[in-house]
């Protein structure tokens, strides 16, 4: 874990270079970012739409035959919750529960209507290794969404605050569908207030990812957890920081030109 620490931050120090002398660099590659968010947040929760299939959806506004329609709702829904998340961590006021119910009445806005950021008032439940696990009553959710609210408007906007965010929303399962994927936005939103990039966690790394949350839901371990997010997040940084690099104006001869071509007049 030490090597990988160390390699994110020199991944992150290296792109904040490339960000000063190339900004805006990234702007299509954040585009094509989000729609592999969508993609892959979405297709962990069931959702058979393929890669290419979201993008159409999104960009044309195309209806894939055979498909659900409330999988072309949930991209669009997801699409435009990773729109709130970009404009919200532009605003460094302290984040709050009202900000995390919002966060999921996006996600289930068209898809969910009736339950867009609301409350459980069910209980909820999921089949693990060691047999069937509950999360809090819907009782107990206010209380719990207040702490955790409390100790998420003075987290740090760092790698390990964002992963804590993600897996402590999970573990309160506040909302009765839908808690996934707004754990994972929230994860962003602090990763991307902190400079960093958004992480996907793609439809391969299901296997792992639910490993690593099955022990923290039972108040186990959480490094195996952690372990699979740094990683991904190293390995967006690599993309990222090619994305930026290619964007880099073209260095300017001594003639006064530009590798390009011959220098002007």
């Amino acid at each position: 874990m030490e090597n990988l620490l160390a390699s994110i931050a020199a991944r992150k120090a290296e792109l904040d270079q490339l960000r000063i002398r190339a900004p805006g660099g990234t702007t299509n590659f954040d585009h094509s970012q989000d729609i592999e968010l969508t993609y892959t947040s979405n297709a962990i929760e069931g959702n058979t739409l393929t890669a290419v299939e979201t993008t159409m959806v999104i960009e044309q506004g195309i209806t894939v035959a055979g498909k659900p329609l409330r999988d072309h709702l949930e991209a669009i829904d997801h699409f435009e919750a990773i729109g709130y998340v970009r404009d919200l961590a532009r605003n460094k006021a302290p984040l709050t529960e009202m900000d995390v119910r919002n966060l999921h009445r996006l996600v289930v806005l068209r898809s969910r209507p009736d339950i867009a950021g609301r409350y459980a008032d069910q209980g909820r439940y999921v089949l693990t290794d060691i047999g069937r696990h509950a999360f809090p009553s819907p009782a107990e959710i206010p209380p719990l969404m207040g702490d955790f609210s409390a100790w998420l408007g003075m987290a740090a906007d760092t790698p390990g605050s964002a992963f804590t965010a993600h897996r402590r929303l999970v573990e309160i399962h506040p909302f009765n569908d839908g808690n996934g994927r707004t754990a994972r936005l929230l994860m962003n939103l602090l990763l991307i207030r902190g400079g960093y990039p958004a992480v996907a966690v793609r439809p391969q790394d299901r296997p792992a990812y639910i490993a690593g949350l099955q022990p923290a839901q039972a108040g186990g371990g959480i490094e195996a957890f952690d372990r699979l997010l740094y990683e991904r997040l190293d390995a967006t940084l690599v993309e990222y920081v090619s994305a930026s690099s290619q964007a880099l104006p073209a260095p300017r001869t001594p003639c006064g030109g530009t590798d390009d071509g011959p220098p002007r007049p």
